[in-house]
């Protein structure tokens, strides 16, 4: 079961270039992506109604797809418009149409009901529109439920034990973090987690060979169905980050999205900012390869999860204290899932 009514991200807005027709399936439905001459991405059932063809094998001629099998075009309102050595269409001749919105970088796609698609609820994350900063975005394919990624980075205390020699630096990291209280919201939680006087972690000390002891800083804020939003950095020790300042510090932003592809697969979408001055591409690509590096130590656990999962469907998952935040945005997306049903229920 899905989230429908809410915006998925369905593509890096550069994967849309050279005439490309992408066909991606998203919560189980075979979309196609495209640009069309105008500069408008449009997003079509992948799916001739004809034949059943997929029209991501097809042909883009202006703002149309046409159908390589037997020629139908479809225009991006999903109308066939042509059929070849046939002089009338009928009116019914057409495929589903998506709401979908480019932002530049992103583009994104509403799977639920079209009249309730609100470009203002488009999860923000300004720091990939801003100069400033800089960060190679990329893509990651998981055989897995895009939930068991969601649990992953909603638990800050893995990087500890998963990535002691990437992204975590030591264990000593659960032991000794203060966190702030969990933030619930209506739509997800945030959560600030400090470790003082700690050493940089691998990835950083790749980057920045002055610091010594360090206040670190993750700052998490989680939006249902399966958006990552953090904020992170480092601090020389005892200069008052939790007051605010900081100063000398380095920084990072980082933007992951899940896009369900299947009940056991997922789309992951992500990129991670940094905002310094000097050797941009070059740390720009070190922090690119450090959290992929990380990425796949994660992905190596959770792909065995849903596998263990999948044998044993009996098998329930159980909770301690710090799946506080995982367990309040699996709640609320069981929420809005029966939420939703129910309003199907009530049309119907």
């Amino acid at each position: 079961m899905f989230m429908k009514n809410c915006w998925y991200v369905a593509a890096w807005s550069h994967e849309l270039i050279d005439d490309k027709l992408l066909g991606r399936t998203l919560l189980n439905q075979k979309v196609l992506l495209y640009r069309g001459v105008d500069g408008q991405v449009c997003a079509i059932e992948d799916r001739c109604c004809h034949r059943g063809a997929l029209l991501s094998k097809g042909r883009l001629e202006g703002n149309c797809v046409r159908c390589m099998y037997h020629g139908l075009l479809f225009d991006a309102s999903g109308a066939c418009v042509e059929i070849p050595g046939q002089e009338t269409v009928p009116p019914d001749l057409k495929v589903k149409t998506y709401k979908v919105v480019d932002t530049g970088r992103l583009v994104w796609i509403w799977m639920g009901e079209q009249a309730l698609a609100d470009e203002s609820k488009i999860p923000p994350f300004p720091y990939l529109h801003d100069p400033e900063w800089h960060g190679y975005p990329d893509y990651l394919h998981y055989q897995s439920n895009y939930q068991l990624i969601a649990d992953n980075l909603a638990d800050i205390n893995h990087i500890a034990y998963v990535h002691t020699n990437t992204l975590g630096g030591s264990e000593r990291y659960v032991l000794e973090q203060k966190a702030s209280p969990l933030e619930r919201l209506d739509d997800g939680f945030r959560l600030t987690k400090w470790h003082m006087n700690s050493d940089l972690p691998p990835f950083v000390r790749k980057i920045e060979k002055k610091m010594g002891k360090v206040d670190r800083w993750n700052t998490v804020e989680m939006k249902v169905p399966a958006f990552f939003i953090l904020e992170s950095g480092f601090s020389p020790a005892g200069t008052g980050i939790r007051e605010g300042n900081k100063a000398g510090s380095l920084e990072f932003h980082n933007f992951q999205a899940m896009t369900p592809e299947t009940e056991d697969t997922t789309h992951f979408f992500w990129v991670y900012m940094h905002n310094q001055k000097t050797d941009v591409e070059l740390i720009s690509h070190s922090l690119h390869d450090s959290i992929l590096e990380g990425f796949h130590e994660d992905k190596d656990i959770i792909e065995a999860q849903q596998q263990v999962l999948k044998d044993d469907p009996e098998f329930r998952l159980r909770a301690i204290a710090s799946d506080a935040p995982l367990s309040h945005l699996r709640w609320l997306v069981a929420q809005k899932i029966k939420e939703e049903n129910e309003r199907v229920a009530v049309q119907v």
